[in-house]
């Protein structure tokens, strides 16, 4: 094989190595996973269950630290950190509206992700709760898109994990009918 037959080859094994990976993406990512479930306890006793400090009851690990308002309580404007693994996030509670049925938190991860959490509550039957998750995810780098990608799915199968833990918590406080 001569010199120039063997570049010749060799551009066109590149070329064909380069067609065949996957095309690098040009956006962020943004998804949308939504899920619900059924509490047999009204909205009243559900709804303040998804504002930071309460949450705690059926969270497990769900550890926030307040910065604002001290001493922890859950309302509009609540700002608070938490800490996974080698990430800390931050979180504000846009809207506490629990007689309403409406609670929504926005957090944010510096140069990774932001994701805003809306939650609706409604009545079910004569003493349930229909409960409405809704979980938008935004890379801030294109390197984590598949990581976005990843945990929009994840967030599309929590419904029985939550149920399963909001009852248990109900349960040993006597509120679950």
């Amino acid at each position: 094989m001569t010199l120039e037959t063997f570049a010749i080859a060799s551009g066109v094994v590149a070329v064909l190595a380069l067609s065949t990976q996957k095309p690098a993406p040009t956006q962020l990512l943004h998804v949308r996973n939504s899920f619900g479930f059924a509490v047999n306890a009204p909205p009243s006793v559900v709804a303040p269950l998804f504002g930071a400090h309460r949450e705690r009851a059926w969270a497990e690990g769900w550890d926030p630290q307040f910065l604002y308002p001290q001493p922890p309580e859950d309302k509009a404007g609540v700002v608070f950190t938490v800490k996974r693994g080698q990430h800390t996030s931050t979180w504000i509670t846009s809207v506490f509206e629990p007689e309403e049925g409406h609670i929504q938190h926005v957090y944010f991860i510096p140069d990774a992700m932001v994701t805003l959490i809306d939650i609706r509550l409604v009545p079910s039957g004569a003493s349930g709760t229909r409960v409405e998750v809704t979980y938008e995810r935004t890379a801030l780098s294109l390197e984590l898109n598949d990581h976005v990608q990843e945990q929009g799915g994840s967030d599309s199968r929590s419904a029985s994990h939550w149920q399963a833990a909001i009852e248990d918590c109900l349960k040993k406080e006597g509120k679950l009918h």
